[in-house]
């Protein structure tokens, strides 16, 4: 690296932080989460608002790939992050209802997004029209689960009935969307043929097999001094080689960092598990707005025309349409009440960085064009921005009608409901 590459290395990301820090706590203070200010604040630094000349000029073509590379470490922590805190225990008593849920929420945008790729297909064309056509599928469907967990937390709905059922929702769908984008990767971008997905199979029993011996790691030390540097160490090695393995499989190293998260071992580890996600979220936290400018760069929303807006418009009618119509029926088919469906679908629209993620794959795959990209990111920020005020007015409307609920003996979903009301008295109330 030359003296030019540190000095502008440095000052970019100075300026990454200081900007993505002030705008999400901006989102904050309006009641967002932090990742729609970080997300904005990438999109800002793009070609956008001030034009390729200022892009160019702060982030040159020499730094991009330095800055790239710390993006992707980034995100591999992130995504490892995700696997770790999913939790089985989110389905203790609720699977029918979660099954239900999920089928909903993954089925209905998905089977939607089949007739919008076929749309975009006429001003976005790609030789790749069958992965096109079940990634748009794919990205219409995803649900922000760590964005989504953030946000329960801050309108203290995280220990309710109905948190605890987004939550288990979010991970089922988190599940079958990081499993299908490793079989669109294996099929677009595999090198050496598909037999190398075979070989997933017994990686994954590889991990399984090493349980013992990562719980051994996490567990060993003095009680109550916590992780390791050791541990902390062997766990770090574990996500880097993850994502190389799946990388090499022809599938993304995201999905490796996911799975080494998700196979951690669970017992007897809960304390150490919460430590490992605060401290590697302090990574993070530093990396992944990195990753927001990285992606950011690559939006320009400056030649959007009136066939742009249309675009925008039907895909943002799908991606909102299909996820809460989804969530909502499938909720309801298992005996939810219509106030907490509601609920649950406007919680299950939000994307964040996740969607990010997953377009940032199809950019890479060239199953996206730089305008289609442009339009999904906005779609990204539009859906995790509209949570809020939606719960907002879903609260609103049960704290109106709940004078006139008389619960009677046993009644069934007078808990859930009352658990809302109290959540929406707790959100304020941090707030």
């Amino acid at each position: 690296m030359t003296t030019h590459q540190v000095e502008l290395l440095f000052l970019d990301l100075g300026l990454i932080l200081l900007l993505a820090r002030g705008l999400g706590a901006l989102a904050g203070r309006l009641g967002q989460p932090p990742v729609v200010g970080e997300i904005l604040a990438g999109i800002l630094l793009g070609p956008t608002l001030f034009g390729s000349l200022v892009a160019d000029r702060l982030f040159p073509a020499d730094v991009r790939p330095l800055l790239g590379a710390l993006a992707n470490i980034g995100v591999a922590l992130f995504m490892f992050v995700v696997g770790l805190e999913l939790e089985h225990r989110f389905l203790r008593g609720r699977v029918r209802i979660t099954v239900g849920a999920a089928t909903g929420s993954t089925l209905v945008p998905f089977a939607l997004g089949i007739p919008l790729a076929f749309f975009l297909l006429r001003n976005h064309p790609t030789e790749q029209r069958a992965a096109f056509v079940v990634f748009i599928g794919l990205s219409v469907s995803v649900t922000a689960f760590p964005v989504l967990a953030r946000i329960l937390v801050g309108r203290g709905m995280s220990r309710l009935a109905i948190g605890g059922l987004a939550l288990a929702t979010a991970a089922v769908v988190d599940v079958a969307a990081w499993s299908a984008l490793a079989g669109v990767q294996a099929v677009v971008g595999g090198a050496g043929g598909y037999w190398q997905v075979s070989l997933l199979v017994p990686f994954t029993v590889l991990l399984l097999t090493l349980r013992p011996l990562l719980r051994r790691v996490l567990t060993h030390g003095a009680p109550g001094k916590g992780l390791t540097p050791t541990g902390m160490a062997v766990v770090m090695v574990g996500i880097f080689l993850s994502g190389t393995a799946t990388e090499a499989m022809g599938m993304h190293y995201i999905f490796g960092a996911f799975l080494f998260g998700a196979l951690m071992p669970r017992e007897g580890t809960e304390a150490t598990r919460e430590e490992l996600c605060e401290r590697t979220g302090e990574i993070t936290s530093l990396l992944l707005p990195v990753y927001f400018v990285v992606a950011g760069l690559k939006v320009d929303l400056r030649g959007v025309g009136l066939e742009g807006l249309t675009e925008l418009a039907v895909i943002l009618l799908v991606a909102i349409g299909g996820k809460f119509g989804g969530t909502y029926l499938g909720a309801c088919s298992q005996g939810l009440t219509a106030e907490d469906s509601g609920t649950l679908a406007a919680l299950m629209n939000t994307r964040g960085l996740t969607e990010l993620v997953i377009l940032g794959v199809g950019l890479q795959l060239g199953l996206l064009d730089g305008p289609l990209y442009s339009l999904m990111v906005v779609m990204a920020l539009v859906t995790t921005a509209m949570t809020g005020p939606v719960l907002n007015l879903i609260e609103a409307r049960s704290a109106r009608r709940a004078p006139a609920v008389v619960p009677g003996p046993g009644a069934g979903g007078g808990a859930v409901e009352e658990d809302m009301a109290t959540a929406g008295r707790q959100g304020r109330a941090s707030g």
